[in-house]
């Protein structure tokens, strides 16, 4: 049995070629093994890898029994039936797990991985907080930009108010009689550009806000687990989108519109948006790719997050091995558990010299520490950056809240004078 908490199970049958019966249980999907376990005996019946599934098909038994089948490397075939909520709902999840494992780098050389595990795994988590840095990155610039119009949009008010200064003082002392070049036509003009102006800064703020942070390959469902459907979750500045695998929108949630967002597992995620007197908006996300996007998620909407006990199971179970074993279990098999076991409870003696070159083996490689070296000078510049960015946006803001207490201030003199000249 694989040490993960199951991603998500189903209940079902499975089919025992040897006993020519089938038997009712769970299908449970983990983040490597696909596993079926009997509900009467509680017996595992099939634990199969991910790295080892070679096709993943929806059959017919005997013309008239549907059921999804998985074959297994060496031409094993396991058949399972009876799945609920239906079983295009289960291919569609297992599909999307199994396709993204192997386009993975980890799974492209498990030999190299189980040689040197503990640097690969020190390499995945930098390369992952890298990647957390760089979308942290991107949302900075972002935010910086919507300072920068921000910024645009004061000196055009302050300039405006300095426009309407100059014409309240002609109307407070005019050297002619006021109402003899038809105010009510330089009203209109007024307003036209007023409206011109707003439209341009509607804009250029509108551009930056459709700007995409991160999107990932999901599993899309409207409420339930009965309509789980492949698509896409977009993150952007301003909003999230739900499209399906023709890029076609399906919803688009507002950033000031979303209520909660619930962190099922590292892996699933469901987005709420509430309503008074009509039902509200619930979308519910499953993706292998999940891990990348709730970063930038809960740094963008932190106060909207709810981890449940299910994501704190999954924190607290830790990761099986990379690694395969293809055949019997003989040396390979051997080295694999005193991998994943601290003390192994009996060597064989023939196994012996092979454990002790294994031991020696140094965790990580030259090459290993090289290329983690460059990744973290890269973290360090990425987060001098962050830092320059930051500093900057600090004095920005300085400047935005003393430009828009002043021009505060003039609105409110102006307001006056206009209220005494009616």
């Amino acid at each position: 049995m694989s040490r993960d908490v199951p991603i998500h199970s189903w209940p079902g049958s499975y089919y025992i070629n040897s006993e020519k019966r089938w038997e009712n249980g769970n299908l449970s999907l983990s983040r490597i093994t696909l596993s079926f376990v009997s509900s009467q005996s509680k017996e595992s019946l099939a634990n199969v890898r991910l790295s080892r599934i070679m096709e993943i098909k929806m059959e017919s038994s005997s013309f008239i029994f549907s059921t999804l089948t998985v074959l297994e490397e060496g031409n094993v075939k396991h058949w399972f039936g009876s799945l609920k909520p239906n079983r295009v709902v289960v291919y569609n999840v297992l599909e999307h797990f199994w396709r993204e494992r192997l386009l993975s780098p980890s799974s492209r050389a498990p030999g190299a991985e189980c040689q040197s595990s503990k640097g690969r795994e020190l390499i995945s988590l930098v390369a992952g907080a890298q990647r957390r840095l760089g979308d942290t990155g991107s949302v900075l610039s972002h935010q910086g930009e919507q300072f920068d119009n921000m910024m645009q949009g004061l000196e055009k008010i302050d300039s405006d108010l300095g426009v309407a200064d100059k014409l309240l003082s002609q109307l407070e002392s005019p050297s002619w009689w006021p109402f003899g070049k038809l105010p009510w036509k330089a009203q209109q003009e007024a307003k036209a550009e007023d409206a011109a102006r707003a439209a341009v800064t509607a804009a250029g703020k509108g551009s930056g806000r459709n700007k995409v942070i991160t999107s990932i390959p999901a599993v899309v469902s409207k409420g339930g687990d009965s309509d789980l459907k492949p698509g896409c979750l977009l993150v952007l500045v301003s909003s999230l989108e739900v499209r399906d695998t023709s890029c076609q929108l399906l919803h688009r949630f507002e950033r000031n519109e979303i209520d909660e967002i619930r962190v099922h597992s590292p892996y699933e995620i469901t987005v709420r948006q509430r309503f008074i007197g009509k039902p509200d908006v619930c979308y519910r996300f499953l993706s292998a790719k999940m891990p990348e996007a709730l970063s930038v998620l809960e740094m963008q909407y932190k106060k909207k997050f709810e981890f449940t006990v299910e994501y704190t199971a999954f924190k607290a179970t830790p990761v099986s091995s990379p690694c395969d074993t293809k055949g019997p279990i003989g040396s390979e098999g051997l080295l694999q558990k005193c991998q994943e076991t601290e003390v192994p409870l009996e060597v064989p003696a023939g196994d012996l010299s092979q454990l002790q070159v294994h031991v020696l083996q140094p965790s990580v490689s030259q090459a290993e520490a090289q290329e983690l070296k460059q990744m973290l000078m890269q973290l360090k510049n990425l987060a001098l950056e962050a830092e320059t960015e930051l500093e900057r946006q600090d004095e920005v803001l300085d400047v935005l809240t003393s430009s828009t207490d002043r021009a505060t201030m003039h609105i409110d003199k102006h307001t006056c004078r206009m209220k005494r000249l009616l």
